[in-house]
């Protein structure tokens, strides 16, 4: 069994944001640049499954500049078998990227494809569903465990009221959850090994796929900064600050 892992490139989780000045986005001049956390999980569940005899083999891919080959060789260096870059300088949007991921599934015809459920950057989690959506492949999101067995994988999903367990046919899309495992550091042999494993390229236009953006951004801000908080004297004066200025009893 083929397994296709999304892998995209985002600003490190610890790197505190600054957004340009003409609030047009987000600023990533000598910025630390990262595996998105959820993809790094997809990464990790894919090894898993060929670590456990289930998978053959595990391709990554990689949609942007040619930047994005640091990330892909990060997942090499995890234990992914081969890498594809997408290479592109248009924005990417979750349309976009899906249409590419479908051609690129198309050229690969893996069983299983294993996504994010969302990208800490734009917090869309959207690109999994239109995947599927536009390829005609099974789904299921949100995954906390994934089990692979006579052509069907059996699911546990993170939802609202709990836990949902559902039996899927393969091929399918599987978007992860945080609980799904803990990845793994990449050691120092395999991050060796990564720099000897191939990276096939190919643009959009190879691949027959119009990804030019369907969204615009207008504007970006930070967040407001966040109040200092008092200390009341009085069990009264508490219920006017929160009648009269917090306005959340009346």
């Amino acid at each position: 069994m083929k397994v296709l892992v999304g892998v995209k490139r985002v600003v490190d989780y610890n790197v505190n944001i600054r957004v340009l000045s003409d609030n047009s986005g987000v600023d990533l001049n000598n910025v630390k640049m990262s595996v998105n956390p959820f993809d790094e999980i997809a990464i990790e569940e894919a090894v898993r499954l060929k670590e456990a005899g289930t998978a053959e083999e595990v391709v990554v891919v990689s949609i942007g500049q040619s930047n994005c080959q640091e990330q892909i060789r990060t997942a090499l260096a995890l234990g992914a078998d081969r890498g594809i870059l997408v290479e592109t300088d248009e924005t990417m949007q979750p349309l976009g990227i899906a249409k590419v991921l479908k051609a690129v599934i198309e050229k690969e015809s893996p069983e299983l494809v294993i996504v994010g459920k969302q990208a800490i950057d734009d917090d869309n989690s959207q690109t999994g569903q239109m995947l599927a959506a536009i390829a005609g492949l099974s789904q299921a999101t949100f995954a906390s465990n994934v089990e692979i067995a006579d052509g069907k994988a059996t699911v546990t999903r993170e939802i609202d009221g709990g836990l949902e367990t559902i039996s899927i046919s393969l091929p399918a899309v599987v978007t992860t959850d945080l609980r799904l495992n803990e990845p793994r550091y990449a050691s120092l042999p395999n991050i060796m090994k990564a720099k000897k494993k191939p990276i096939d390229t190919y643009t959009p236009e190879d691949l027959g796929v119009d990804v030019a953006p369907r969204l615009s951004v207008l504007k970006v801000e930070p967040p407001p900064q966040r109040q200092a908080g008092i200390i009341v004297e009085t069990a009264e004066e508490l219920v006017d600050k929160l009648r009269n200025e917090a306005k959340v009893i009346s």
